[in-house]
């Protein structure tokens, strides 16, 4: 997947922890994508929209870890 149009985001809740942290892009018609900041050439992991959402509800709702 072309991902050379992503606009990357990085939560501003992030801090500065060192590099510890996810970006996401979710410009991209029909997906979402995300990388780790550190590697900002390496892979990224690409989601349905609403496969992302519910991920992050999930999060939000301390459902998971």
């Amino acid at each position: 997947m072309d991902l050379s149009s992503a606009h990357w985001h990085k939560s501003t809740k992030s801090g500065n922890n060192g590099g510890n942290c996810v970006e996401v892009a979710a410009n991209l018609p029909g997906v979402v994508a995300v990388r780790d900041s550190k590697d900002e050439h390496g892979p990224a992991l690409v989601f349905a929209p609403d496969t992302f959402e519910t991920f992050v509800a999930a999060v939000k709702d301390q459902r998971l870890g």
